[in-house]
């Protein structure tokens, strides 16, 4: 899943989508600084709370040092439609 996280937010949260030449992305905040791997790991959260996901089940795969990422998620493919759907 493509995404674009914005560290050190004011309201952290996910939704909305972000357009930008790469396509389209899930816009995720989060409060976290991005050092260490801090923010990585609280969008990981974020996402994995927003879909009813255990933390487990999201991890990044590109993108560990940028705003833009692939964050991999697994789970059923219509329970996770349905949830990104409300978002």
């Amino acid at each position: 899943m493509a995404v674009k996280v914005t560290p050190r937010a004011r309201r952290p949260g996910v939704g909305g989508i972000v357009a930008d030449a790469g396509g389209a992305r899930l816009a995720i905040s989060v409060r976290e600084v991005p050092e260490e791997g801090r923010a990585n790991r609280a969008a990981c959260a974020a996402l994995a709370r927003a879909l009813d996901l255990p933390l487990s089940a999201v991890s990044v795969t590109a993108g560990a040092s940028a705003r833009r990422k692939t964050l991999q998620v697994r789970g059923d493919p219509r329970h996770l439609a349905a949830k990104l759907a409300a978002l």
